[in-house]
């Protein structure tokens, strides 16, 4: 069977989480405490060397060690639903916007956070090698996450999805950024009427609650 490395309050492994959810997909789960550093001790590295979750490894034997590999697996195991586009234009808008959602979102939060929380001192980068934190940059990101907001709140007038006209793995990397946001202290406000419709939206579907 499926094997997710996981960690439940982390935002990387509930991509995952959410994504086997809305495949259907039967799995087992091995909980890793971020918290007290079990990524970072010998067990775990023997299973992932990156030291990072999500893992997941496949009934193969396969592991896959970052959200693109297993969202990439996933998608051609089980094609439906599909998640990652069935036409050209639908896969090419998708990853457009999912990296925007990875890059102007969750990099952005990680950035303010890793920066600043006493608990990550050294710790700036997740990963094996320890990195310094470096204060600027904590302020960086800040300013992004607002922004980020501004940007979903404007590409969702008008529309139900981030990235074409269904459902797709955009959707669920956006409402994990939003979600995750509040460790920094943001969230969306009634600046953001659009976000707020689509996120509520996005509450009705099971998944979402993991």
């Amino acid at each position: 069977m499926i094997t997710l490395y996981d960690c439940a309050t982390a935002p990387s492994p509930r991509r995952a989480r959410i994504l086997l959810a809305e495949k259907g997909v039967t799995h087992d789960t091995v909980q890793v405490d971020l918290r007290n550093g079990e990524q970072l001790g010998e067990a775990y590295h023997q299973i992932n060397p990156q030291c990072t979750v999500p893992a997941l490894r496949t009934e193969d034997g396969l592991l896959l060690t970052d959200n693109a590999a297993i969202t990439a697996y996933l998608e051609a195991r089980y094609p439906q639903p599909a998640l990652l586009g069935e036409t050209p234009a639908e896969k090419a808008e998708i990853a457009s916007w999912n990296w925007r959602m990875e890059f102007e979102g969750l990099l952005a939060i990680a950035e303010a956070l890793r920066n600043s929380a006493p608990a990550m001192a050294n710790r700036a980068l997740p990963g094996a090698v320890d990195y310094p934190q470096i204060p600027a940059l904590a302020e960086r990101g800040l300013v992004r996450v607002g922004q980020f907001f501004n940007l979903l709140n404007d590409r969702l007038a008008g529309r139900d999805f981030i990235a074409t006209d269904r459902f797709s793995v955009a959707d669920i990397t956006a409402v994990v950024a939003v979600d995750f946001a509040r460790v920094v202290k943001h969230k969306p406000g009634e600046q953001h009427p659009h976000l707020l419709r689509w996120r509520a939206a996005m509450a009705q579907r099971p998944s979402m609650s993991l």
